[in-house]
């Protein structure tokens, strides 16, 4: 028995001949509409925290970040139904249920970079030269070189 690899293909020749795929692209793309349309109707600030999962039944299901955007939605749910009702693609909305669902892929801090003026590593030298103990003479020295150069 050998292995043998399938043929490369066009992305247009694959979505062709397969139905199942064809499917998923719908279902992705009606997703993305929907997503859309609901961005309208929030809050400048809740839009990166809050993404549509399904729409069926008359069921609309929101993914939020966390805790503290879902608590605002559900403050805001009974004006937001009556919004989204009012576009076509909602009519038969009847409730939204909202679920927290934290990131996958925690955000990472910000690299800290130090930024020190020329004045600033001169005096951090000073103090370093006139400092007895060697650990924090070491320590001064080195916070000292990322000073800018004058």
């Amino acid at each position: 028995m050998s292995y043998r690899p399938i043929k490369a293909q066009k992305t247009n020749t694959v979505l062709q001949n397969s139905a199942a795929l064809q499917r998923l692209v719908a279902r992705a793309q009606s997703i993305d509409h929907l997503q859309q349309l609901l961005n309208q109707f929030l809050q400048p600030a809740l839009r990166e925290h809050c993404h549509l999962a399904t729409y069926q039944a008359g069921i609309l299901t929101l993914i939020v970040s966390n805790g503290h955007w879902a608590t605002r939605l559900r403050y805001q749910e009974k004006r937001l139904l009556q919004q989204l009702q009012s576009a076509p693609e909602f009519s038969q909305l009847t409730r939204i249920r909202f679920k927290v669902r934290p990131p996958m892929h925690p955000e990472q801090p910000a690299a800290r970079t130090i930024s020190l003026s020329a004045q600033a590593g001169e005096s951090i030298q000073a103090s370093a030269e006139g400092t007895r103990d060697p650990k924090l003479r070491q320590a001064l020295e080195r916070l000292a070189q990322h000073a800018e150069k004058p």
